[in-house]
């Protein structure tokens, strides 16, 4: 009897040992339940997941000098992440809007965009593919660009080989668990540079009025925004040139806005039907709900600051600001609520996000032409802009000048250090000037924070839960947000501290 208990535990133990090696060989392997890719259409299909779900947003308004610190009353809310973001801390979490989340439905879209390509390859050219193709290189480009961006220095070429960057992915994932390193920062910026520039020769303008895809304008307004963070101004104004041919019809007009309610400039701000919009994405995220109710955000501190001074013709701005004097608030999300359990009446929120406009392209190159001294040509895009955005706007007389912007826009030593220099204290002021219009025009969306990074602004403002002061010198390490802790779990280096 002992003898067959024995061999019964022998048997026992070689199966379970079996078991434990399968089990180890399986998961050595990953799962693939794709189907097979072998159409136009799938590739088409594929193309469609390779931008990120992941919404920017909350994290990059709250980290920027847009956000202040506002009462804790009822009608606010005082998420952590928003804590976090304000006072520029790690954050561990890793739900919608967080950092984490960007990160990680960033790379789930460059998985996308690579098995793209691979399939694409793997046809061997049964099909003319070059629009999909393009538009998947442009895809994995952008969704780096803005990884980088968050993660990495801001591009320099004088320390750019030696930052951390991120690693740039180019191949699918054919492990369970794939080691990653991270790049520099300018070896993603010439990975950047190579899928971009091979993407726009090959992108098509596939749908009519294809706002959810790249596009040829997308593309270059994408160039547009890459070359101006490099500081190659000629590259900027070539494909700025290529979107705006007719720049007064073009960008957004918020003198008809105002003649729409509140709930009609939310859907219509990242609408498909608005000329302004160039590359517009449905991001998983509740700051459509959230923008004008965080405990930080526009307020009585700085709403009059930002909104009601720097007009330069004294008739006030057309950005009509909505709320208390404890959370003014300028519409521009419209949530769509997808249930997911229709018993518990449970579901996701989904904000459109509007990732590159006319207005953006048209303040770009007015930058790119002041860093060139063209101060005429840049004072027609700036002349172009405030005709859309200046209340009882006249064109006969309200005409921005060279002495006004000098005049409106004075210089404050070493408030701006980019990695270039200035020439003198003009080229300042017309910047200076731009920027200001840039905070007014994207309140709310998170561009001020690349503007922030951009000239490295230094950042102090009261925190209102500690009763005290913060701050973010220039060149803090905290304008680079901590890799997330899964991948420094893998082995992923993290950003010093």
């Amino acid at each position: 009897m002992k003898k067959l208990q024995k061999n019964i535990l022998k048997i026992t133990t070689i199966i379970s040992l079996f078991l434990l090696i399968s089990c180890d060989d399986y998961l050595s392997e990953l799962p693939d339940n794709r189907a097979e890719i072998d159409s136009p259409e799938k590739i088409s299909a594929l193309v469609t997941g390779a931008y990120s779900e992941g919404n920017y947003q909350l994290m990059a308004e709250i980290m920027s000098d847009n956000a202040t610190s506002r009462s804790n009353i009822r009608s606010y809310i005082n998420v952590l992440i928003g804590e976090q973001m304000f006072t520029w801390e790690t954050s561990l979490a890793e739900d919608q809007d967080s950092p984490t989340f960007f990160w990680s439905n960033s790379y789930e879209a460059i998985a996308q965009a690579n098995q793209a390509l691979a399939s694409i390859e793997e046809l061997g050219g049964q099909f003319n593919l070059d629009a999909q193709k393009g538009e998947a290189l442009l895809a994995r480009a952008y969704a780096h660009f803005m990884l980088v961006n968050f993660w990495g220095k801001h591009y320099n070429p004088a320390t750019s080989e030696s930052d951390l960057g991120v690693p740039y992915v180019t191949e699918p994932e054919t492990a369970l668990i794939q080691s990653y390193t991270r790049n520099t920062v300018a070896e993603v910026y010439d990975f950047i540079e190579k899928d971009l520039l091979e993407g726009i020769d090959l992108i098509e303008d596939r749908e009519k009025n294809a706002k959810f895809h790249f596009s040829k304008a997308a593309a270059s307004a994408f160039a547009a925004r890459f070359y101006q963070y490099k500081g190659a101004w000629d590259e900027v104004i070539s494909y700025t040139n290529k979107i705006l041919t007719n720049p007064q019809a073009q960008i957004r007009d918020l003198l008809a806005y105002q003649n729409l309610s509140y709930s009609q400039r939310a859907l219509q701000y990242s609408s498909s039907l608005e000329d302004s919009n160039i590359l517009i994405s449905s991001t998983s995220s509740w700051w459509g709900r959230n923008f004008w109710r965080t405990n930080y955000g526009l307020s009585n501190i700085n709403s009059d600051a930002i909104f009601q001074a720097d007009d330069p013709f004294g008739k006030g701005w057309a950005y009509d600001i909505f709320g208390s004097s404890e959370g003014f608030n300028n519409p521009k999300f419209d949530e769509y609520f997808k249930v997911t359990n229709q018993s518990a009446g449970t579901g996701r929120g989904y904000t459109g996000l509007v990732l590159f406009g006319n207005d953006e392209a048209l303040l770009n190159r007015a930058e790119a032409y002041a860093m060139q001294e063209d101060y005429a040509n840049c004072l027609n895009d700036l002349n172009v802009f405030l005709s859309k955005k200046t209340e009882s706007y006249n064109s006969g007389t309200d005409i921005l000048t060279e002495d006004m912007v000098l005049n409106m826009f004075p210089v404050t030593p070493d408030e701006l250090t980019p990695f270039y220099t200035f020439k003198d204290d003009k080229q300042i002021s017309f910047i200076n000037a731009i920027l200001k219009f840039r905070q007014k025009e994207f309140y709310h969306e998170g561009v001020r924070w690349f503007d922030v990074r951009r000239f490295n602004i230094a950042i102090k403002r009261y925190y209102r839960k500690d009763d005290i002061d913060v701050e973010l010198p220039k060149d803090d390490l905290r304008r680079q947000l901590q890799v997330p802790e899964s991948a420094i779990n893998f082995g992923l280096t993290p950003n010093p501290r």
